[in-house]
């Protein structure tokens, strides 16, 4: 992939698939921002993993779902680096209830960190694209998001992932005219620290393919969509959840 020497910030790129992400961009050749939100031991490793490669990375302790530190980062990522070549807007908490039993509270942080946080980054990263005329913006939705129907016990999560996907086939189609691609990647389940023993085996059983995807699976599909083999893709959703609810 061309990756080589372009500059990409990874939002929650401490642990699970962002970690994943970063680290194949890395190994693609791409300098990496480091966002993270309270685990710091965590992303010390990660920076450790990335710098292995022989590639730079700088961490930076922001909550995206706040615009003005969200914005303060971005500026930090261009003064360190000089430029901002790949946004992968990964930060996304899951919440599992009911609508009736979902306070407002944890209805507006899950909006706040799923799609809010997605705004805010664009928001502050286009301007710098526009001004290159080139970037790349990749965002992790959820299965099957670009559907639009109901879910039990998942009203919250699932609505914000839908307004992720449009948004960003929306700002395809605006920054297309400078030189920016965005696309969605939707995960399926994949192994992370998240699911207990027993959820792997439901899901293993549910799933066509039989198994649960990795985190280096995603990695490897949001990494091509940054790369210059994807450059006629954009306002795309890449579904990558091994057969389930095709």
């Amino acid at each position: 992939m061309q990756l080589k020497d372009k500059v990409a910030l990874v939002t929650g790129s401490s642990r699970g698939i962002g970690r994943a992400i970063a680290l194949k961009l890395a190994e693609e050749g791409c300098h990496l921002a480091v966002n993270y939100l309270s685990n710091t031991w965590a992303a010390e490793q990660a920076a450790e993993q990335i710098r292995n490669t022989g590639q730079k990375a700088v961490l930076f302790q922001v909550d995206v779902s706040n615009f003005a530190d969200a914005e303060e980062m971005v500026k930090k990522v261009k003064s360190d680096y000089g430029r901002i070549d790949i946004l992968v807007n990964n930060v996304g908490p899951f919440l599992y209830k009911s609508i009736f039993d979902t306070s407002i509270q944890e209805w507006h942080d899950i909006f706040n960190s799923n799609l809010n946080s997605v705004f805010y980054c664009c928001k502050a990263v286009v301007p710098i694209m526009r001004e290159q005329k080139s970037g790349v913006i990749t965002n992790i939705g959820a299965p099957n998001a670009e559907r639009t129907q109901g879910y039990i016990r998942n009203c919250a999560y699932a609505t914000a992932k839908t307004g992720v996907v449009v948004f960003s086939k929306s700002l395809a189609k605006e920054e297309a005219k400078n030189g920016i691609r965005v696309n969605v990647v939707n995960p399926g389940f994949v192994e992370t620290e998240n699911y207990t023993k027993e959820d792997k085996e439901h899901w293993a059983n549910e799933i066509p393919l039989k198994r649960m995807g990795t985190p280096e699976e995603i990695a490897n599909a949001v990494a091509f969509l940054c790369s210059d083999e994807a450059s006629y893709i954009s306002g795309s959703v890449l579904n990558v959840h091994g057969g389930l609810w095709c």
